[in-house]
């Protein structure tokens, strides 16, 4: 044609250059179940073999022995479904393993994939289904209709999700005088309702719409047949809801060219994307029909061979197939001149409007400006909400619109017109960052956090860093929801130290792979709670992969805000190994608590946990605060425990005689003869009891000229 074509045509792949032999290339060998996988059944010289061919990578061909009559690819798993006979069988190439099998009581006429994990099979009276991971039986779905008695099945298909719709195709040759040669039957069944519907038609498919102004998707049945007095297309409506508004049912000529006299639909796809049909005929013609108007787009041929099968190019919005010469074919939109062409050729302003919006394409930018201004200055604030909410690419879903709107002065008894536009985005889906902001400022100031709350539950809120910045001021539980998904690590953190929940942070930052300022959240933590933030140093000490953060670092920050005991229960358990590089730290846990708490110390130092302190330092401080058994414990200069022992007064006596068994003979002496110089009445009676315990370890002679030099003669009697 001489216009430019809306649609981009592809030859992705050549089968036979691929090694595919020529005379496998028919209806009943070659099976291509979703874009994935092209599955070719040959058999040369009485050898049978299955060809596959990953699309994914054309390089990647597979090619395995088999016996059966008939193979088909799993859409989406290296799991091939067999069938020789009447014998069904599934298999995991990948695992080399048979996932099930099943023996039919009837001749298979037709099987396909439904769906990655049910296949429908057919027989000469009814139609089954056989679920991968379900019990090896196949379910019975419903009976054959007469009316496909002695027809070739071509296509069988279920509605997407619900499956509680399924249509059965089939061919055959129609002798009555003046018919067309080829006849069209299908049996459209409800599961639901245990019903089938004859029609008569050559191909079919189902498909969703959202309608403008409806909460859910309408459900659609689209078929397609010739007959001797011409070709029609035909949109139907099933199963609808209350709540939706009645899709007016659609039937369209199908126009065919003079050389395509016996031609007739063979397949049909919608596009999700952009809902558009995708019919192909048996000699190659393509047509392209809007869904929601049933208007003809485009219609040309692609092949001039047969195309035998086809399928949704999910990744394209497109269609792919396989012909006679074994071509593999895609064709879909084309994103940059489908516009101009549907305005210039078809000369459709409103097709070219809708399907802009509906995919998101170039080319009705002027128009939906244009638009939208007439409309916003006619006061019609409504409906150019709806011009800008569904706007291609978002050209209308700026500032400058929000503020717009917001100029707007609201009227008595009537929603203001910015409502109306937010109103409008989140009917038409999720808002974009900076409309998530802007809803949320005034939500916020007006105390209706739980609309916030519901946005965010339904997915209508773009979520940022700036928005949760917007909600901390407000609700920090909330904001912690946005920061979460927006990926905000930093924030994320905080808000759990905020929020009180410290023991969440570990767990969080491991799962994103973040490191957050461990000393810093601490600081907060433990100001706001000081045992949580033991709990939470606790654990980042005690990690499986090792310390997040040094111990004195740790102990700075719980002595800096004056919290002891909280510092002592951390390097209590920090300090547990009493490893010898710890004995700074042991050394400092003593301290604190020698000059804040010392019966803690004594604790501490009666447990004989460590080993590695300074022992100088902690004898000298024990002896300021009074601990003179644990100073004497410690003290190794003579002096210093000459200077402890005189206060016997404040020393167990019983202990004090057995820790002079633990000096030597002469320091023994020394101390002896210093506790009766410096309080002979106060000490007398400690001195006696340890001379006569170590008489004979010091001698008499040294002790009586010791009690003598006292003029103590209590003291010499007891020797």
């Amino acid at each position: 044609m001489a216009e430019q074509r809306p649609i981009s045509f592809v030859e992705n792949a050549q089968l036979t250059a691929l090694g595919v032999q020529p005379a496998s290339i028919s209806f009943n060998n070659l099976t291509m179940e979703s874009d994935r996988f092209i599955c070719v059944r040959e058999e040369t010289a009485g050898a049978k073999q299955v060809v596959i061919i990953d699309m994914a990578d054309a390089n990647n061909i597979m090619r395995r022995p088999i016996s059966a009559e008939s193979a088909i690819m799993n859409p989406i798993d290296k799991i091939i479904a067999l069938r020789a006979g009447r014998q069904l069988q599934m298999f995991n190439i990948e695992l080399k393993q048979k996932v099930k099998s099943h023996l039919m009581n009837e001749d298979v006429t037709f099987w396909k994939w439904l769906t990655p994990q049910v296949v429908g099979i057919v027989t000469e009276n009814a139609v089954w289904s056989w679920a991968m991971n379900g019990p090896d039986t196949p379910t019975k779905l419903f009976d054959r209709h007469a009316s496909l008695a002695g027809h070739q099945i071509i296509n069988l298909r279920q509605t997407p999700g619900d499956a509680k719709w399924l249509v059965l195709v089939g061919i055959s040759s129609n002798p009555a005088p003046g018919a067309f040669k080829v006849k069209g039957s299908m049996q459209l069944y409800s599961i639901e309702r245990s019903l089938s519907q004859p029609i008569e038609g050559h191909a079919a498919t189902f498909a969703e719409i959202r309608l403008d102004g409806s909460p859910v998707d309408t459900k659609l049945f689209t078929f397609a047949v010739r007959t001797a007095t011409g070709a029609k297309l035909h949109i139907v409506e099933i199963d609808h809801q209350a709540n939706a508004p009645v899709f007016a049912k659609k039937s369209v000529d199908v126009f065919f060219p003079p050389e395509a006299t016996n031609d007739f639909p063979v397949s049909m796809q919608v596009s999700k994307r952009f809902s558009i049909i995708y019919m192909v005929t048996k000699y190659g013609f393509i047509h392209l029909y809007d869904l929601e108007s049933g208007t003809c787009i485009y219609m040309n041929r692609i092949s001039g061979e047969t195309i035998f099968v086809t399928c949704e190019h999910e990744g394209t919005g497109g269609i792919i197939g396989v012909n006679r010469k074994g071509q593999v074919l895609s064709v879909t939109v084309d994103e940059n001149t489908i516009i101009p062409y549907i305005l210039s050729t078809l000369n459709n302003t409103d097709l070219a409007i809708k399907l802009a919006s509906r995919g998101n394409l170039p080319g009705a930018d002027d128009l939906y400006v244009r638009q939208f201004n007439q409309l916003f200055q006619g006061g019609q604030f409504g409906e150019a909400a709806k011009v800008a909410a569904n706007s291609p690419r978002g050209i209308l879903r700026t500032a400058a619109t929000i503020e717009q709107f917001k100029n707007v002065p609201a009227q008595p008894g009537t929603l203001s017109p910015i409502l109306q536009y937010f109103g409008t985005l989140l009917e038409k889906g999720q808002l974009n960052k900076f409309e998530s902001i802007e809803l949320a400022r005034p939500v916020l100031v007006q105390g209706r956090k739980q609309l916030l709350e519901k946005w965010l539950k339904e997915d209508k809120l773009e979520c940022s860093e700036e928005l949760g910045d917007i909600v901390r001021g407000h609700d920090m539980n909330l904001a912690l929801s946005v920061y979460l998904r927006a990926n905000v690590p930093s924030k994320c953190v905080a808000c759990f130290a905020e929020l009180g929940q410290p023991e969440k942070i570990l767990l969080y930052a491991k799962r994103v792979n973040y490191t957050p300022d461990y000393a810093s959240l601490l600081q907060h933590i433990t100001r706001n709670s000081p045992d949580k933030g033991v709990e939470f140093a606790t654990s980042l000490i005690n990690d499986e992969m090792g310390p997040l953060i040094d111990i004195e670092r740790v102990a700075d920050i719980f002595i800096g805000q004056g919290l002891v005991q909280q510092a002592t229960s951390f390097l209590l358990d920090a300090l547990k190994e009493n490893k010898p590089e710890q004995g700074p730290l042991q050394t400092r846990l003593l301290e604190m608590n020698l000059v804040q708490a010392p019966q803690v110390a004594d604790a501490i130092l009666g447990n004989e946990m460590f080993s590695h302190y300074d022992r100088p330092r902690i004898a000298n401080l024990c002896e300021k605060a009074g601990l003179l058994q644990r100073a004497l414990e410690h003290y190794e200069d003579i002096n210093d425990i000459k200077r402890v022992v005189v206060h016997t007064n404040l020393l167990n006596q019983e202990w004090l005689v057995g820790f002079f068994g633990k000096l030597t003979v002469s320091d023994t002496l020394e101390c002896l003869k210093e506790m009766m110089r410096q309080n002979m009445r106060q000490n007398l009676q400690v001195v006696v009891q340890a001379a006569t315990k170590y008489s004979e370890l010091i001698g008499p002679v040294p002790l009586i000229e010791m009690f003598e030099s006292f003029k103590s003669f209590e003291g010499v009697q007891c020797i």
